[in-house]
């Protein structure tokens, strides 16, 4: 067993000598996604993402909710398991604190996560459990047939919503932060390469490793990121968000607010040195929490890349030494002596 220099830092998972391709990592299923859905670039960015962690594919697991993206597991040559709704961060935090010799990642999409699955979800990121959660976000209910998620914007007409959504959605970057998640990131399923450059941070990063993907479900929410994809107008929305850089776009940039926040401006209207340069390793979030507040209304400036990077103790590690100071002032423990102590009955 040797380091892991990609995998956050953990010494115990065993890396493999033999080389890794794409084919490797698909499985024997048949990929059953709508034709043109997300899911399938995202899909095919993670499976020629995972040779380069040059892990044994036993010590790597998929833990998904329900939807469409929890159908992911499937489609990998390695552990998996389609659990409950909601429940996947529960289920992998158990995973992870138990086995440090696996690779743990949480596949979820925006009503898994932020509706039934809400309180699993923010836990897992104030735990700061060693897990990658990517989270889809559609913004829509598809797996279901198109009601409105917790995502959807106001007004948005679905099957359950036929006047309109009254409920505000929520901010999946705003929420992660707001929960101290230690690693929080935005990436597109269509750009494959700004993809796998954010999955290779989360996976070195040590803890919850949180991203947001938008992905289109061109079945019931076609075109919801659009003006992300069209080369007319993405580089004048997109603020690219790379660490000690200053953010912009291909003509707007981010400054500070008069008060306090930021605001995105006209780039040449500003001087280089008003421009806000990127620090993802703030230990205060609360810049990072005002730049994931910059896509709303309507997509006007959108932020895309790491809000969020900065180091705590794991909560797998702060378990581990804490069973450890156990032992050493107790010793082993005896599960008999625990099942049968204190107010116990024997019948028969």
């Amino acid at each position: 067993m040797t380091e892991l220099v990609n995998g956050k830092g953990l010494s115990l998972i065993p890396k493999t000598d033999a080389k890794q391709t794409l084919k490797d990592f698909k499985s024997d299923q048949e990929v059953r996604w709508c034709p043109g859905c997300g899911d399938y670039a995202i899909l095919a960015a993670v499976q020629s993402f995972l040779p380069e962690l040059g892990l044994k594919r036993e010590n790597i697991v998929f833990v998904s909710g329900i939807g469409c993206s929890s159908r992911f597991p499937y489609y990998l040559n390695t552990y998996g398991f389609h659990s409950i709704h909601g429940r996947a961060p529960a289920i992998a935090t158990g995973l992870a604190a138990s086995r440090p010799d696996l690779s743990v990642w949480v596949i979820t999409g925006d009503g898994d996560a932020l509706s039934i699955g809400g309180n699993h979800l923010i836990h897992a990121l104030r735990r700061n459990v060693n897990l990658n959660i990517l989270l889809f976000n559609n913004r829509i209910y598809g797996l279901t047939k198109g009601q409105y998620s917790p995502t959807s914007e106001v007004g948005k007409i679905t099957k359950s919503t036929p006047m309109g959504s009254l409920d505000k959605p929520f901010n999946p970057i705003s929420l992660a932060l707001g929960a101290e998640a230690s690693f929080v990131a935005r990436t597109i399923d269509s750009d494959r390469k700004h993809l796998q450059s954010v999955l290779r941070e989360a996976t070195a990063h040590r803890g919850t490793s949180l991203v947001e993907i938008y992905q289109n479900c061109n079945i019931f929410n076609d075109n919801a990121f659009e003006q992300l994809k069209d080369p007319e107008v993405r580089d004048d929305i997109t603020l690219r968000l790379e660490h000690g850089q200053p953010i912009v776009s291909a003509s707007k940039a981010v400054v500070r607010a008069a008060n306090g926040g930021v605001e995105v401006v006209a780039r040449d209207g500003v001087s280089e040195d008003q421009i806000l340069v990127h620090d993802a390793h703030a230990p205060d979030p609360s810049v990072a929490f005002a730049l994931s507040r910059l896509d709303e209304p309507a997509f006007e400036h959108v932020p895309i890349g790491i809000f969020r990077q900065i180091d705590r103790p794991a909560y797998d590690v702060l378990m581990a030494e804490q069973l450890e100071a156990a032992v050493a002032q107790k010793g082993p423990g005896d599960l008999s002596e625990l099942l049968l102590g204190g107010d116990t009955w024997r019948i028969g």
